[in-house]
C-alpha cells in the first residue's frame, strides 16, 4: 500500500492482496508514515476482508516534518494471508487551512519460513459489523452497535482462542479519569459536565449469553493526550500497536462443535451507582467505544468430531468498593472531589474434552484486581489519578498472561486575561506484560534461541553490520518477559498570538526471554533508555542480550505551535479529557458527532 491519507473521513484506503509464489510461516510488515505541518494523532485500523489485523495511532507532527516506521510481526493471521483478500486501512484524517498534514503512508510485507516455527490457526473468524463488501471498516460503536454475532464452528476444532480489541472515544478516551454518574455535576458552574460511568473498564465477552472471559483495558494514551509535549518524539505505550487481549474458548468447544449456530457477543460495560457507595456493572458506557473480535480455531484431523462434558462456568458479580467525598468552598461552591473505585474479579470455566488423541480437561482461569484513586480540586480545574490494574490468565493449553498497568496522572490548567490559559502535566505510567506459553500472538522469541541478533545497519557507525550472538548455554525460551515504564512532565501554553508545548519524557524498556520454570532465571534480551527534552533525544542507550549497540545521532525535533481551535477542541477541559471531547477518527458521523477529540 502506497496511500496518502487527506480527507480520507469515510475513505478509506481499499486495496486487494495476492498471496505470494513462495511458501511462508513468516509475515513481517512494515507501516511508514511522513507528515508535516499542524495534525493530530488520528487513529487508524488495518483489516483483511472483515478481520482486523492492526490497530494503530499517528504522530503530531512538527513545521520541519517527521517520519516514522513501525514494524509488526503478523504470522497469527497465516490463514488469512494464503489466500487472496481485501484489504481495507481505515485512517481518518482531515486536510484544510488549520489540519495542513497529510499522512504519507506505506505498508509493505514480507514473507518468508524459519524452522519449528509454533503452529497459526487453520481457520479465522471475524466478530465486527462484516462492512467489507461497501468498502468500508468493520468495527463495531459501542454503545449504538448490537456487537454479536453467530457462528457454526466445524466439528472438529480441538483449540479455539478469541481477541478483543477496544479503545474509548470522545467521552471514553480518558475513562480511567471520568467519575461516577452521580458526581458529574459536581463542577458545573466551573468546568461544566464531567464524564460519567466511573473510571472502571471492562470489554466483555459472552458465548450464548454467557459470560466467557474479560478483558480490563490498557490506559492507552495517544500523542495529543493529556498534554501534547509528553509525546515528542516519545509516543505513550502500545499508541503505535494497541494490544489484543486473548480469551481461551476452549472448554466451550463441547458445546460448540455441536453443528449449530452459537452466539458471540462483546459487550463494554462501566459502574452505575447510587450515590451513597453503592457501585455495579452497567448496561452502557459514555460515547463511545471502537471494538472488534477475532476468533481462531485450531482444527483436529479431518473427520474427526469434538465432544465433551458441558462447561462449568464461575464467573460471579465483580466485588466493587466505591465511594466519592465533595467538599465546599466558604462560600459553599464545590472545591473538591475525591472518589476511589476498587474492583476485583475471577472467572473459571472449565469442562472436559474429547478429540482424536483422546480426553483432556480444559479450562479457563482469570484473577482480577483494579484500584483507582482521584482527586479532582480547584474547583474541577486540577485532577490526581492514580490507578493500577493486575491480572492473571491462565488456559489448560499452557498459555498465561501476568499483567500490570500501574498509572499516575496529574494535570491541571488555568486561564489568563486576553482568553489565554495553561495546562500542566505529570505522568507516571508502565507495563508489566509477561506472556508463557502457546500465545495465538506472537511473543518476540520466535526461534530466537536458534538465531543471532543482528544490529541493522543503519543503526551502526560507518554502515558496519553489528551481530549479537546469544550464549550458546541458553534454553528454548518459552515465556517473553516485557516491562516498560514512561514518566515525564509538559506544559502547554496557549495566547491568541502563539501556543507552544515543551516537554520532557523518558522510558525504559526491557525484553527478557524465560523458560516455563519459575525457577529459571530470566534473559535479558533486549534494553534500552531514552530521554527527550523539548522534542529531541538526549539520551539513548541500546544493549542487545547484555551488549551495548551504537544508535545514531537524532536531528533535534521542533515545538509546534497551535491554537485551541486548531487543537480541535471546545474547551480545555476537553483537551485533558475533564468532559465530552469530539471524535478521532472518521467514525464520528455514525454517532452524531463531527471533528476531532480534545
Amino acid at each position: 500500500m502506497e496511500h496518502v491519507f487527506a480527507n480520507s473521513y469515510g475513505l478509506p484506503f481499499v486495496g486487494t492482496y495476492t498471496p505470494p509464489p513462495c511458501t511462508f510461516n513468516r509475515v513481517s510488515m512494515n507501516f511508514t508514515v511522513a507528515t508535516q505541518g499542524r495534525q493530530f494523532d488520528r487513529l487508524g485500523i488495518m483489516y483483511l476482508g472483515d478481520i482486523e489485523v492492526f490497530r494503530t495511532s499517528t504522530a503530531e507532527p512538527t513545521p520541519n516534518g517527521i517520519v516514522w516506521t513501525y514494524v509488526k510481526e503478523m504470522e497469527q493471521f497465516n490463514a488469512l494471508w494464503k489466500t487472496d483478500q481485501k484489504i481495507i486501512f481505515d485512517l481518518p484524517n482531515i486536510v484544510n487551512d488549520i489540519y495542513t498534514g497529510p499522512l504519507s503512508t506505506t505498508v509493505t510485507a514480507t514473507f518468508f519460513t524459519v524452522p519449528d516455527s509454533p503452529p497459526a490457526a487453520d481457520t479465522i473468524l471475524p466478530l465486527s459489523t462484516k462492512a467489507s463488501a461497501a468498502q468500508t471498516g468493520s468495527a463495531f460503536i459501542v454503545p449504538g452497535d448490537n456487537a454479536s454475532l453467530s457462528y457454526t464452528f466445524p466439528q472438529n476444532v480441538e483449540r479455539a482462542v478469541v481477541s478483543l480489541s477496544a479503545c474509548g472515544q470522545q467521552a471514553e478516551e480518558f475513562w480511567y479519569t471520568n467519575v461516577f454518574s452521580s458526581d458529574t455535576n459536581a463542577f458545573e458552574s466551573t468546568v461544566g459536565t464531567l464524564s460519567g460511568f466511573s473510571p472502571f473498564r471492562e470489554i466483555q465477552l459472552l458465548i450464548d449469553g454467557q459470560l466467557a472471559g474479560v478483558s480490563w483495558p490498557f490506559p492507552i494514551i495517544f500523542t495529543g493526550g493529556i498534554a501534547p509535549g509528553l509525546w515528542r518524539p516519545i509516543v505513550g505505550i502500545d499508541a503505535f500497536d494497541l494490544r489484543q487481549h486473548e480469551i481461551d474458548i476452549t472448554p466451550w468447544l463441547p458445546i460448540l462443535c455441536d453443528g449449530v449456530e452459537h452466539t458471540f457477543e462483546i459487550r463494554v460495560a462501566g459502574l452505575d451507582d447510587d450515590g451513597r457507595g453503592h457501585a455495579s456493572l452497567s448496561e452502557t458506557v459514555g460515547s463511545y467505544w471502537l471494538v472488534t473480535g477475532t476468533i481462531f480455531l485450531f482444527l483436529d484431523r479431518e473427520g474427526s468430531i469434538t465432544t465433551g462434558s458441558l462447561p462449568k462456568i464461575i464467573a460471579t458479580a465483580p466485588a466493587i468498593e466505591a465511594s466519592s467525598v465533595v467538599t465546599t468552598d466558604a462560600s459553599g461552591s464545590n472545591e473538591t472531589l475525591t472518589y476511589t473505585t476498587s474492583v476485583s474479579r475471577h472467572i473459571r470455566v472449565t469442562s472436559t474434552l474429547k478429540t482424536s488423541t483422546g480426553s483432556r480437561p480444559a479450562s479457563w482461569l482469570q484473577d482480577l484486581g483494579y484500584r483507582n484513586d482521584n482527586v479532582l480540586s480547584s474547583q474541577g480545574l486540577a485532577q490526581v489519578t492514580v490507578q493500577t490494574t493486575h491480572g492473571a490468565d491462565n488456559a489448560s493449553s499452557g498459555y498465561a498472561n501476568i499483567y500490570a498497568f500501574p498509572l499516575t496522572v496529574n494535570s491541571s490548567f488555568h486561564t489568563f486575561p486576553g482568553d489565554g490559559f495553561a495546562i500542566d502535566a505529570r505522568i507516571d505510567r508502565g507495563l508489566v506484560y509477561d506472556v508463557y506459553g502457546p500465545s495465538v500472538f506472537p511473543s518476540g522469541l520466535q526461534n530466537l534461541h536458534k538465531f543471532d541478533v543482528t544490529e541493522p545497519s543503519e543503526n551502526a557507525p560507518d554502515s558496519v553490520v553489528q551481530t549479537v550472538k546469544l550464549p550458546s548455554s541458553i534454553p528454548p525460551l518459552q515465556a517473553s518477559l516485557l516491562s516498560t515504564t514512561q514518566t515525564g512532565s509538559a506544559q502547554y501554553r496557549s495566547t491568541k498570538a502563539l501556543s507552544y508545548s515543551f516537554g520532557t519524557t523518558t522510558q525504559d524498556y526491557e525484553f527478557q526471554g524465560g523458560t516455563m520454570d519459575p525457577a529459571d532465571a530470566p534473559i535479558e534480551l533486549y534494553r534500552r533508555h531514552v530521554k527527550a527534552v523539548n522534542s529531541s533525544v538526549v539520551e539513548d542507550k541500546e544493549t542487545l542480550a547484555g551488549k551495548t549497540v551504537p544508535v545514531p545521532a537524532r536531528l533535534a525535533g521542533g515545538h509546534n505551535a497551535e491554537s485551541l481551535a486548531a487543537l480541535g477542541a471546545s474547551s480545555v477541559r476537553s483537551i485533558l479529557g475533564r468532559g465530552p471531547g469530539r471524535a478521532k477518527g472518521g467514525y464520528a458521523s455514525s454517532v452524531g458527532s463531527a471533528g476531532r477529540d480534545r
